[in-house]
């Protein structure tokens, strides 16, 4: 292998391909908002939900502690960018409001169905192949110079209660058909899929 030559470099994020989902929280009035979001991992049936303090999305956490994690294909990356520049936040705050605007209706901005989750209140988006209804266990304040720049943030742990996939990924009751099985990936602000073959596999697969 050639010698690597490296150069110093600040990028303006540090999403290296990471899962995009759509997260659906309670509003006050009982609606639910939807908004895109690219940065959380899972541990176990644990999901920590990377969010700025700006956002409707951390706002509704605060308030009800249930939350559903919708992951859409990589084929719904169109309707996704649809979300992308809206906000549930009215007045807009002023960090976003050179870029973004306030929707009060989400689901039908982005041509979504709404579906009646088991156990938490606000609604999944019937287009995406799984949903995690999950509920809040902590929300985590989040430090960081150049966070803060972009108005701070928080990361919520939050507890998956139920698990939805389309039967055209489900290999059994313990495992998703990873050869089927897409995620839509966001790799420093462009979608991309997984690729479409597997280079092999953990000894825990």
């Amino acid at each position: 292998m050639a010698q690597r030559i490296f150069q110093t470099i600040e990028p303006k994020i540090l999403y290296f391909g990471t899962p995009v989902a759509l997260i659906s929280s309670l509003n006050e009035d009982g609606t639910t908002n939807l908004a895109p979001m690219s940065s959380f991992w899972a541990l176990g049936w644990t999901l920590m939900l990377g969010l700025l303090d700006e956002t409707k999305t951390a706002e509704n956490l605060e308030r009800h502690a249930e939350c559903v994690i919708n992951l859409p294909s990589p084929e719904m990356w169109k309707q996704v960018e649809k979300l992308a520049p809206l906000t549930g936040k009215n007045p807009v705050p002023e960090l976003k409001k050179k870029q973004f605007r306030f929707e009060k209706c989400k689901f039908e901005e982005a041509g979504f169905t709404q579906l009646a989750s088991d156990c938490v209140k606000p609604y999944r988006v019937a287009e995406c192949p799984m949903h995690l209804e999950a509920r809040v266990r902590h929300i985590h304040r989040m430090g960081g110079e150049k966070l803060q720049a972009l108005g701070g943030g928080v990361a919520a742990e939050v507890e998956i209660v139920r698990v939805h996939a389309d039967e055209a990924f489900v290999k059994n009751m313990h495992h998703i058909d990873a050869e089927t099985w897409s995620p839509l990936v966001y790799n420093f602000r462009h979608y991309f899929r997984l690729a479409d073959h597997e280079l092999g596999k953990t000894f825990r697969a």
